[in-house]
């Protein structure tokens, strides 16, 4: 299965940006998407990001990625 996770870009140097997401900046590839800039919401996945994503968009899916790290959590 494929997850591509809701980030934010914090910083931006050549092809790679800082980006935050549920609270961790990981620096990721941002050649695939088109014109990013500081302060994009996009979706990662795998160390790309691979598209932009509005900030409606962006909260539902923090919301949603956090409540299942907390319904799953101790789950194995």
């Amino acid at each position: 299965m494929c997850l591509a996770v809701p980030a934010k870009i914090k910083s931006i140097e050549g092809a790679y940006g800082d980006v935050l997401y549920l609270g961790v900046v990981q620096r990721v590839n941002i050649e695939l998407i088109e014109s990013p800039r500081i302060g994009d919401y996009i979706l990662v996945h795998a160390g790309f990001a691979i598209e932009k994503i509005d900030k409606d968009g962006y909260v539902e899916l923090q919301r949603i990625m956090s409540y299942l790290l907390e319904v799953c959590d101790g789950y194995e």
